[in-house]
């Protein structure tokens, strides 16, 4: 592969924007971004979609003039612009969510000027040249519209399974699930069918897959949700346990609409639309109820290979989970396999937003359990994934090169049984 080299220079961000800093983060090593992403091409669900499927999947029509994009034959708003063209500014939210919001800006505001979208978003050779750019040697490339998809299709078993098996070779088409050793697209799994989910993931496996991605949130079932460490659910993750493949929770829709719907506050997810109730009560519920049920319903007690990252949930919910686990722990220790907080920190791996309380997080779970994600190139990231380094405050040297590069490269090999 080729040398990748971390520069003091500005590069295409920089002459396109004006709002970077002169010079990139200077590190002596190139790092490894857990959370970037790409833009789906429009074919992303049609392309491998059996035709007398799109009515019930995924399609496209002509709606007043704009194209709009139907999920299960109505218009879906999780994403506003699903074409992608244009599309927002690497970072361009970057202040707005850190709070530095002097102005008073609503985020249509903050967002600005829109701009035509870029090949490397699409194109995983001229990605691998802006990578090799910014000082990244290594990413997991995540979905943008696919992370909101399973829970618009969640009353269609068929279609949920069907949709993401035809985006999942549309993926390994586009960007591979081991692109020249860079970048890691890591395909998106639903286990509403255990044995479709373990047949897919089979395939993933086949194909090369170090990480696979799902919803963090309960699965759904008509007759009635379960966790997704019931038993029921086994024998997928028999698999990934003797495979040794690492699994991500991405934020996305959790399907926790309907909750805010009973406070009186709409009910389906769509991106940069939220409220103050949602914003304060519903950003940390889905990566909370998650971890507390794998823990609490004895995954990894049954399953002692497993690894799962959080990525994009950020970590103000873990001090709030490992004080509601100490409690539990103390009051019921038979009810545990063990100390909780020791599972957690044998099984589970955290991306800290950076405006997160870092420090913190490092006290709770030690640094060889965090992974830097810039959220490369949405908005609400960073301009450059680098510059992650200087959020992490409090952190010594070789606590820095383990965020930015090293667990992650440990979690890209899989470690079977």
């Amino acid at each position: 592969m080729p040398e990748v080299t971390v520069r003091k220079a500005d590069f295409r961000d920089a002459a396109r924007s004006g709002y970077l800093p002169p010079a990139m983060a200077d590190l002596p090593y190139p790092i490894f971004d857990a959370d970037n992403h790409y833009y789906e091409a429009e074919d992303a669900f049609t392309r491998h979609l059996d035709p007398k499927l799109r009515k019930r999947c995924m399609d496209w029509a002509v709606v007043k003039g704009r194209k709009e994009l139907l999920v299960a034959g109505a218009i879906n708003r999780f994403i506003p612009n699903p074409t992608f063209d244009p599309v927002a500014r690497p970072g361009c939210l970057d202040q707005y969510y850190r709070g530095n919001n002097p102005e008073g800006l609503s985020i249509r505001e903050a967002f600005g000027e829109l701009e035509p979208i870029r090949r490397e978003y699409r194109d995983r050779d001229a990605r691998l040249e802006v990578m090799t750019e910014q000082g990244v040697e290594k990413a997991i490339f995540f979905p943008t519209l696919g992370v909101g998809m399973e829970e618009a299709l969640k009353h269609d078993t068929d279609a949920v399974h069907s949709a993401f098996e035809a985006f999942n070779r549309w993926m390994l088409e586009d960007w591979g699930f081991a692109y020249q050793d860079r970048i890691f697209a890591a395909p998106y799994l639903s286990i509403m069918d255990v044995e479709r989910g373990v047949r897919e993931l089979e395939w993933a496996l086949a194909n090369d897959a170090r990480f696979v991605v799902m919803r963090p949130s309960f699965v759904y079932r008509a007759v009635g949700s379960r966790s997704p460490a019931d038993p029921q659910f086994d024998p997928f993750w028999q698999l990934v346990n003797d495979s040794g493949v690492t699994v991500v929770y991405h934020g996305g829709d959790s399907g926790y609409g309907e909750y805010a719907e009973d406070w009186g506050e709409g009910g389906s997810t769509q991106s940069f639309k939220g409220s103050p109730f949602r914003s304060i009560s519903l950003a940390s519920k889905p990566p909370f109820d998650l971890f507390a049920a794998l823990i609490s319903h004895q995954l990894f007690a049954r399953f002692p290979n497993l690894r799962v990252a959080s990525i994009e949930m950020g970590s103000f919910w873990v001090p709030w989970l490992f004080q509601s686990m100490q409690r539990a722990y103390a009051q019921e220790p038979r009810q545990f396999a063990e100390d909780p907080l020791e599972t957690f920190r044998r099984h589970v791996w955290i991306a800290p937003f950076h405006e997160d309380d870092i420090s913190l997080l490092r006290d709770l779970v030690g640094a060889e359990n965090m992974v830097a994600g810039s959220d490369w190139p949405h908005a609400e990231g960073l301009a450059r994934p680098t510059d992650y380094v200087h959020d992490l405050k409090g952190l010594d040297e070789d606590e820095i090169r383990l965020v930015m590069r090293e667990n992650a490269l440990a979690l890209s090999e899989r470690r079977p049984v």
